[in-house]
């Protein structure tokens, strides 16, 4: 059954304009009396059924409110250090699958990729539209945000999160799995991945000092984007949000 995330408040009758409507109607062909799911803007997921078209708008009835939720208990930021081509594409759509709540791209020294304004724009309003995408194919209920593009000394010193944990590649002692067991009460991580040339020295001795935690993923390297991911999955297994 196809998802739709709406703007607006949950109502026992919704009205769905816009880009959805125009789905809904030409590209889909529903018909009156087919059902959606739709999350509202205050995260009530529904089952609904069309119940009217008209030109530019399509009118739903309420057939029952599900009460399943498919969000994860631990609130995950992936703090990605921009990645060449159209990785980053990629890393949005399956960390989304995969639970991600935020994603913050990261500029780092080892960065390929430099953004200018004109093109840190665009980029996001792309990024955001594959994060919806990703988000209803995968029975989200956010949408995750996708920020705009931080300096690495702004992202890892603004960071707030119970848990901050930066996957360096000749890390040695510091399991991510230990880790994860030392604070099994954390209920926000976030993740730092460098780009293709890795984690710094300079910005790994940042990142120390402000209480992020160096894990290794194991004794094989990984490309920043399966990285990412075998990350995010490591960390949802762990805490009971992947079958475990």
């Amino acid at each position: 059954m196809y998802r739709f995330f709406l703007g607006k408040p949950f109502a026992d009758t919704l009205e769905v304009t816009g880009q959805d409507a125009h789905h809904m109607g030409h590209v889909l062909r529903m018909k009156v009396g087919d059902e959606v799911q739709i999350v509202s803007l205050d995260q009530i997921a529904a089952v609904m059924k069309i119940t009217a078209f008209s030109k530019d708008a399509v009118t739903l009835e309420t057939v029952r409110i599900l009460e399943e939720n498919h969000e994860p208990t631990v609130r995950v930021t992936l703090y990605q250090g921009l990645p060449k081509q159209d990785k980053m594409e990629w890393i949005i759509q399956k960390a989304i699958e995969l639970g991600i709540s935020e994603i913050q791209p990261v500029s780092m020294a080892h960065c390929v990729v430099r953004l200018d304004e004109g093109k840190t724009a665009k980029k996001l309003e792309r990024w955001q539209k594959i994060a919806e995408a990703a988000a209803k194919q995968s029975k989200r209920d956010i949408v995750p945000v996708i920020k705009a593009p931080l300096p690495v000394a702004l992202a890892l010193t603004s960071c707030e999160a119970d848990l901050k944990l930066m996957a360096y590649e000749v890390e040695e002692e510091g399991s991510l799995r230990r880790t994860l067991q030392k604070t099994p009460d954390a209920k926000s991580i976030a993740l730092l991945i460098g780009p293709e040339g890795g984690i710094s020295g300079d910005e790994f001795d940042l990142a120390a000092a402000h209480d992020w935690q160096s894990v290794s993923l194991g004794p094989r390297i990984l490309r920043t984007e399966t990285a990412a991911l075998a990350a995010l999955a490591a960390i949802q297994y762990e805490t009971g949000n992947l079958g475990g």
